[in-house]
């Protein structure tokens, strides 16, 4: 189940025991991979605060402390408080459930103690926050349950397991984002119809929200900042709530936006220009910033495949921008977008401090990016793309349709 924007949305109980047992597969064989004895995932009230990694390995919440084990010999046990044991017969993804009434430490220690594992991954991470589930006062419970024991010595970050897990998207994980990338493009479509001189940031943003909210969709990010709406050069690029800025004729008009459908999110960038006056030809100006924005999100995607670093995407598309004579864009050009819009592991950026070693990750076949980048245009507004697209071994392909042409109104 989750929740967006006050709609709770979930795939059905069938769908999402597919889903997990394919990602407890692909789990399996990473950690065979990365030569990881033990992947221990711990939890409590996870309606409060809740691990990210659930939603792969699990798909439902969980109340007293628990512990999710996976075994590089394919063994998946789960210790769960006993009201929670009904859950996992129905999803059919461990092959062992361990119920316990009064206390979890020694259940969880003795179940260590049996695997006898080399190191044990848990689920803490630097760099990527998707990986860092494991709060400080469960690390030191387990600490505790394993204070008499050689294993607290073996305790290894789970990152790289975790970002090759949420990177490889499954069949069924790569055609529920492209439904969302879909019907956030059906939603879009109607800002054709309203967008025009006048028209506040406040009032396309409610198009939108109303769209999702006829259907029972979430947003992609938060409701009340997403979409983000830029109209003219007087709106703040970036993560900005709308603040009813309107529109005017010589004005670009851009929007962030995506839709939360079955727990899938897309992550999509629009631009259009509203003409001064009937007829009037695209200025040269928002013309030639078209075009490089263009040039760089696809010298970026062509190098984005099998292979590749994180980092030397992201020099593809910055170059590109540059040679074209426009600074570059201060942010990273992708990052992978799946049940979130910013879901984890490799990040397409540069070699900045800010990123960490997250850019310096793998492309790999099933991988799903979202790819953006953008201009200012002086006195105009901001021309900006961005699209999902999923690499396959030839490279990244668009989901959905790609915005070709800038789009123009009036």
């Amino acid at each position: 189940m989750n929740y967006d924007g006050g709609i709770y949305l979930m795939t059905s109980p069938v769908e999402t025991a597919v889903i997990v047992r394919d990602k407890i597969a692909q789990a399996v064989d990473i950690l065979n991979e990365t030569d990881t004895d033990l992947w221990l995932t711990l939890v409590r009230e996870t309606s409060q605060v809740k691990d990210p990694v659930l939603d792969l390995i699990l798909g439902f919440d969980l109340t007293w402390l628990s512990g999710l084990l996976i075994q590089r010999n394919g063994s998946c046990t789960a210790i769960v408080g006993r009201f929670d044991a009904t859950n996992f017969e129905q999803l059919g993804a461990y092959d062992s459930v361990v119920t316990y009434d009064q206390a979890f430490l020694p259940v969880l220690a003795q179940a260590i103690r049996s695997s006898d594992p080399g190191n044990i991954a848990i689920n803490t991470s630097d760099n990527d926050p998707a990986a860092d589930g494991l709060t400080y006062g469960l690390y030191r419970l387990l600490n505790k349950a394993l204070a008499d024991t050689p294993y607290g010595s073996r305790l290894v970050s789970a990152e790289s397991i975790i970002g090759a897990l949420r990177g490889r998207k499954t069949p069924t994980e790569i055609g529920l984002i492209e439904a969302a990338v879909v019907e956030s493009q059906t939603a879009i479509a109607e800002l054709h119809e309203v967008i025009r001189p006048g028209i506040s940031d406040r009032e396309i943003a409610d198009v939108l929200h109303a769209y999702a909210t006829r259907h029972n969709y979430g947003t992609g990010w938060d409701w009340d900042n997403c979409p983000h709406v830029t109209v003219g050069s007087e709106s703040a690029f970036g993560h900005g709530m709308p603040t009813g800025l309107r529109a005017q004729a010589g004005n670009l008009v851009h929007i962030d936006f995506g839709l939360s459908r079955q727990g899938f999110v897309a992550d999509l960038q629009r631009t259009w220009y509203l003409r001064a006056a009937p007829g009037e030809p695209v200025p040269a100006d928002v013309t030639a910033a078209w075009d490089a924005v263009t040039r760089a999100l696809e010298a970026g995607r062509a190098a984005l495949k099998p292979g590749a670093r994180g980092w030397e995407v992201d020099a593809a598309a910055r170059q590109s921008l540059v040679a074209d004579g426009y600074p570059e864009f201060m942010h990273a050009f992708g990052h992978h977008v799946g049940r979130t819009a910013h879901d984890g592991a490799t990040v397409l950026g540069p070699k900045w401090e800010r990123y960490g070693t997250s850019v310096a990750g793998v492309i790999e076949i099933g991988n799903v990016f979202a790819i953006e980048l953008g201009v200012a245009v002086p006195g105009r507004g901001y021309v900006s793309r961005e699209e999902d697209v999923v690499v396959k071994a030839d490279g990244a392909h668009y989901l959905g349709e790609q915005q070709e042409e800038l789009w123009t109104l009036g």
